[in-house]
């Protein structure tokens, strides 16, 4: 299994400006499969935003085509994964962790652990939305509302659960994909959206454009309460200005996002997928801002899953030291 010592931490966190300035050239292998799928998420998300950015940059680089699957988010493509409907996905270090030990409900004690890390890609804050006429200004004005948490097996829809149950908020929850949420909430279907997901959320700005919101903060108080409940939850920010009536600030918890491959897909291909991550970085800042974090810096938050050794090879390749595979 491939870990990364403590010692690690510093180190990679030197290499976020490392990038090769090759371009990748497209050279499609014969053992490489085609097409290659990514597990993304719902419509109306950060995820399937960034997924098709990055199957488009693929396809053309690496010369061979490379395709999205919308999902209910991480756990259920951590399943996936393992049943090798998909070759790649998108996961938060959250449903990752429980995955690995079998400790998540979904995981019905079972250990999925097919999954190797191939490149960070940002932090999930969770972010509380309603309208402004909805007069809720605090996580404890949602008691008795109708708030939307996105699909079930998401990662907001399986935690935003318990951290209202943690803040002791009785609300009733609606699941559903987030571009169908919305627009139940454009309708007054809903007073709420909770979401876990990259900044700037697409359908919270598409929301914003036509309403008057507010951002429901989440206290220090409930912060630490939190991450007393769930550990693997960490200080997240949403900065002032990510959405246009963010005047402040916005602290909350969040999670980190991987990309992650099957361990069995091949070492040359995960090499040129991650190799183009980091040489098309601005390109993937074009298709969402969140991807302003994909840097190999930001390897250190992973602390518990395997590197995939094409993702090892490259960062020996840029001088990373501390990946160690073993035995």
């Amino acid at each position: 299994m491939t870990t990364m010592t403590a010692a690690a931490f510093g180190i990679v966190a030197m290499l976020t400006g490392a990038f090769c300035s090759a371009v990748p050239a497209g050279a499609a292998q014969p053992h490489w499969p085609a097409p290659l799928v990514i597990g993304t998420a719902s419509p109306g998300g950060t995820y399937a935003v960034y997924g098709e950015g990055l199957a488009r940059i693929l396809t053309r680089d690496l010369g061979t085509p490379v395709n999205t699957r919308s999902t209910e988010g991480p756990s259920q493509n951590i399943m996936l994964l393992e049943n090798g409907e998909v070759h790649i996905g998108f996961v938060t270090t959250g449903a990752a962790l429980q995955a690995w030990n079998g400790t998540g409900p979904w995981t019905g004690g079972k250990e999925f652990r097919s999954m190797s890390v191939m490149f960070p890609m940002y932090d999930t804050p969770f972010q509380f939305m309603a309208f402004e006429e909805a007069n809720v200004r605090t996580i404890a004005d949602l008691a008795g509302k109708r708030i939307g948490a996105g699909p079930q097996a998401g990662t907001a829809g399986t935690y935003v659960p318990e951290i209202l149950k943690t803040l002791k908020v009785e609300a009733t929850i609606s699941h559903g994909d987030w571009a169908e949420l919305a627009d139940r909430m454009q309708r007054r279907e809903i007073d709420a959206l909770a979401v876990a997901a990259g900044v700037p959320f697409p359908s919270f700005a598409e929301l914003e454009a036509r309403n008057k919101v507010r951002y429901i903060p989440l206290t220090p108080d409930q912060i630490v309460a939190l991450r007393l409940a769930m550990p693997e939850l960490t200080p997240s920010v949403v900065p002032a200005g990510s959405y246009p009536s963010l005047r402040g600030n916005y602290q909350t918890v969040g999670l980190y996002n991987f990309a992650v491959a099957h361990r069995d897909l091949p070492i040359d291909l995960v090499y040129q997928i991650v190799r183009t991550v980091f040489t098309r970085h601005e390109e993937l800042v074009e298709v969402h801002p969140a991807a302003a974090a994909t840097v190999p810096g930001n390897f250190g938050r992973n602390t518990f899953l395997p590197f995939h050794p094409g993702a090892a090879r490259y960062f020996e390749e840029i001088g990373a030291a501390g990946i160690v595979l073993a035995d």
